[in-house]
């Protein structure tokens, strides 16, 4: 209710009283939606700041206020020298008025999807908005000087809380809660009439906890956090908005937490059990070695050039198994791929035991971090737990940024680089890649572009060369091949031509090697 009519006419007097004699001396904004006001009397200075943002609509009073040196922009000059007369509160509506003893007013709108100011140096001058957006707020009049603000009602509304349009949601469900529903009539007539006393007249000022949102409060409702006088609307108002702001951070980092914690909970639970799916279907299939084993068995019932053989499984009690080969190569050929795939698929197993164990480790490990969460009770407490377990937002964009979107490797002290696709050959070889570093791509095939991230001083040794075009000759269609042509030279030479195909460059200069293509699981891990 802190922009709620009934705090507004018990803070328009408190202003008043507290603004005799004073002038604004500044008016600027040094932030997105702030317009901030300093007045002084010669002796004190005072300070007005309008937070016009639609998240959060507010008028603090920091009895304090130091402007930056860069980035601020001055204000409704006009405003400038001119001494507050009274502060008035728009009938049945979120508008404070300032009035100047020269009859120039500065409306603050302190409506929630919409707030402005709006100021007119005289009564008949077009109005000047902070948000110019917003033009209809220009017909917004100020009170004239013989008005004095009034309650006012809707007489003829049948339902008794609707005659007051300036109740907010906190008088209605403090209603409800007491029975406003389920009364008939008279009673209602009675509760609501009981409800404005109350509100024209509060007992105390509360800061209350409610469905997880703090609130100023002229009636006890949810959980009160603090009881203030009414006798001093500033001085609550000075505690709640620091009070609201800081809890809005601390609730908005803990969703953000929660949100990062569960969604890493729930992606390695489900990567474990895609790696568990594939291990079983593993280990509970016919391997390639013994599919190898079965046709060096029966070699002699293999005719050349067939396209298949059947043969008696003794792995799986005799029964009979059709194999298909390939008529272009020998059985020992295809016997020989198929004990290096089933030396692959070993690696891929451990592989895939050690993927379940560290994404389920992770799993858990977000699980307990949920449930310390719980007992985080303060912002600052939050910002050290996030730091000491990394889940700070400076320690996470530092990790996102250092987290390369290709397949790395490293030999000898070098990072090498592989693009995944067409579109990551791309941003590799145009966005990441140095004129210095060694650029490789399998020649005359589509493949992956490799890059070797040049060091300072450390020219690139052969046997790294020779490792990277492995990699580019494996990662091609050449991958198969017994020897593969690689192109090798500085990034420098490389250059894509305009409108060419996503992966497609010109190589002005080149020197080619000769390789037998690389699988990288032989050495090292992605």
């Amino acid at each position: 209710m802190h922009t709620n009519y009934y705090f507004l006419r018990l803070l328009a007097p408190a202003l008043t009283r507290a603004l005799a004699g004073y002038r604004v001396v500044t008016c600027f904004s040094q932030e997105k939606d702030e317009l901030v006001i300093g007045l002084t009397n010669g002796a004190a200075e005072f300070w007005l700041k309008a937070q016009l943002s639609a998240a959060f609509p507010a008028l603090a009073l920091p009895e304090t206020f130091h402007r930056a040196r860069q980035n601020s922009v001055d204000l409704l000059p006009g405003l400038l020298g001119r001494e507050v007369s009274h502060v008035d509160a728009l009938p049945q509506d979120r508008i404070l008025q300032f009035t100047f003893i020269d009859g120039a007013t500065l409306l603050l709108k302190l409506f929630g999807p919409r707030p402005n100011a709006i100021f007119r140096p005289t009564p008949d001058a077009p109005a000047e908005l902070f948000h110019q957006r917003y033009t209809a707020d220009a017909d917004i009049l100020p009170l004239p000087p013989t008005t004095a603000p009034d309650a006012g009602t809707r007489p003829h509304e049948a339902d008794p809380l609707r005659r007051y349009p300036a109740l907010s949601d906190l008088p209605a469900r403090y209603l409800r809660v007491h029975g406003y529903d389920a009364a008939p009539l008279p009673q209602r007539e009675q509760l609501v009439a009981d409800i404005i006393r109350q509100l024209e007249q509060p007992a105390q000022l509360y800061i209350i906890q409610l469905e997880n949102r703090t609130r100023l409060s002229l009636l006890p409702l949810g959980e009160v956090q603090k009881t203030l006088p009414p006798t001093d609307p500033i001085a609550a108002l000075r505690e709640f908005v620091p009070h609201f702001l800081s809890r809005r951070a601390y609730e908005t980092e803990i969703r953000q937490v929660r949100q990062t914690l569960e969604k890493r909970a729930e992606e390695a639970s489900t990567s474990a059990q895609m790696a568990r799916t594939r291990r079983h279907a593993l280990e509970h299939t016919a391997g390639y070695r013994q599919t190898a084993d079965l046709i060096m068995a029966h070699l002699s019932q293999i005719s050349a050039g067939a396209a298949q053989v059947e043969v008696v499984d003794f792995y799986q009690d005799n029964q009979p198994r059709v194999i298909k080969l390939k008529p272009t190569e020998t059985p020992q050929r295809t016997a020989q791929n198929l004990y290096r795939k089933a030396k692959n698929q070993q690696i891929e197993l451990q592989q895939l035991s050690q993927r379940i164990e560290q994404r389920e480790t992770e799993a858990f490990w977000c699980l307990e971090r949920l449930e310390e969460l719980t007992g985080l009770a303060d912002l600052r407490t939050l910002r050290t737990w996030r730091k000491q377990h990394g889940l700070d937002a400076a320690a996470q964009a530092k990790a996102a940024g250092n987290e390369l979107p290709f397949k790395v490797f490293t030999d000898s002290g070098f990072t090498i680089l592989v693009g995944r696709n067409a579109q990551n050959n791309d941003l590799l070889t145009q966005k990441y890649a140095h004129k210095d570093d060694l650029w490789l791509h399998a020649k005359d095939v589509s493949g992956s572009h490799v890059v070797v991230r040049h060091r300072a001083g450390y020219p690139v040794p052969e046997p790294v060369v020779e490792r990277a075009a492995q990699l580019a000759a494996w990662y091609s269609r050449r991958q198969h091949d017994s020897l593969c042509p690689v192109t090798v030279t500085p990034k420098k030479f490389v250059r894509k031509p305009k409108g060419a195909a996503p992966g497609a460059v010109v190589v002005e200069r080149e020197r080619v090697v000769l390789v037998v293509p690389g699988n990288p699981f032989e050495r090292v891990g992605v």
